[in-house]
């Protein structure tokens, strides 16, 4: 029986049996500009609907400090933009392509300068911070098309380091591990009171999505033991809030986390999303370590998209696919990263078409 995507997504990340392979793409803003250039999609329309994308998410939170600093230019190059934040931060952006900003100076940078220009803004309640007339227009569609909506946003990794940077928030962990887990602490309850105000007005989602990067090449940023005594108990309490609404947890991270799966399986992650391949990570093998825990997201190397070699694509997919399906694990469609413009339209569409047949044939 044909399942509406929402079915379809809700059975996979609860590792039951789906009628086809659910599926998510993140082209980046460049790639879909070609395709719409080549002819393949119409301006204006909407991407994840034109490949029958089974989820949508919208939310965020501002995590901004000072939400009512105007952004100031510090420094402008044809290439680059330096931008003094409300954070305090000042960050390198390129202009020509989207990138991860290059980190330059933070007013913030211990527990003092924490306590004094960012603790105290970050504790009550702002309307800015949320932005209800997105969430409810993309759950009304979402409902509309009977897709899984997921709200979406960071979570305390992704909320520090924009405002101290990864070297003072990492040295931080080591040094006085008690004000990064006051940080955390504190970035985890304005995510929730506000959440709350939001979910309250505009209804609940489906499932709720955390961004927290939280691992490089081979290794992640902090050890297990690290992550289960600052990070994890911030974790806890936003996928307990999760819980408590009957929504699924869906956590990506780029980078190599292995390690700290267990800790994140343990604070209560439903899913893990990304599994990137050049990080180190390997889908086969999580899922023999946690396939009984938890659903996958993604993990298929996007560097056989870009080849645009069917032959590798098709390899890649065999290599992945079926040790999950045929274990009976949960897994959801998607590439190891987003995907840039180097991919074709026509490569789109085989990693699509041809990942739900390997998946139909391994059931």
């Amino acid at each position: 029986m044909q399942m509406t995507s929402q079915e379809r997504m809700q059975a996979a990340l609860d590792r039951k049996p789906v009628d086809m392979l659910p599926i998510s793409i993140t082209p980046w803003g460049a790639t879909v500009q070609r395709w719409v250039q080549e002819g393949h999609i119409a301006p204006e329309e909407d991407i994840a609907e034109h490949f029958g994308q089974d989820l949508r998410q919208a939310g965020w939170l501002n995590c901004v400090v000072d939400l009512d600093f105007q952004p100031v230019v510090i420094e402008e190059t044809e290439e680059t933009i330096l931008h003094l934040d409300g954070n305090g931060a000042k960050l390198r952006r390129h202009k020509l392509h989207d990138s991860t900003p290059e980190h330059i100076d933070f007013l913030v940078k211990d527990r003092k300068s924490w306590e004094e220009h960012a603790r105290p803004r970050l504790i009550e309640f702002d309307r800015r911070r949320i932005n209800p007339e997105w969430y409810r227009g993309d759950k009304q569609f979402a409902s509309s098309r009977d897709r899984y909506f997921c709200w979406g946003g960071v979570a305390p990794f992704e909320q520090i380091h924009p405002l101290c940077g990864h070297e003072y928030m990492l040295m931080g962990m080591a040094l006085d591990p008690d004000w990064v887990k006051d940080m955390v602490d504190v970035y985890a309850d304005l995510t929730i009171k506000h959440l709350e105000t939001l979910f309250a007005e505009e209804g609940k989602p489906d499932g709720l999505f955390f961004y927290e990067d939280m691992g490089f090449k081979n290794r992640p940023f902090m050890s297990p033991a690290m992550y289960e005594q600052i990070i994890q108990p911030g974790h806890k309490k936003l996928f307990d809030f999760a819980h408590s609404m009957g929504c699924k947890v869906i956590v990506h991270s780029c980078g190599y986390v292995e390690p700290l799966v267990p800790g994140l399986i343990e604070a209560g992650m439903d899913c893990l999303q990304a599994m990137e391949v050049k990080a180190g990570i390997d889908l086969p093998t999580l899922f023999n370590r946690f396939g009984d825990k938890i659903a996958f997201f993604g993990g298929i190397d996007v560097r056989a998209l870009i080849s645009n070699d069917f032959a590798q694509i098709d390899a890649e997919l065999q290599k992945k696919i079926p040790p999950v399906i045929k274990g009976g694990g949960g897994y959801i469609l998607h590439t190891d990263h987003s995907e840039p413009p180097t991919i074709n339209y026509e490569t789109m569409r085989y990693f699509i078409d041809r990942g739900r047949e390997i998946a139909r044939q391994s059931v």
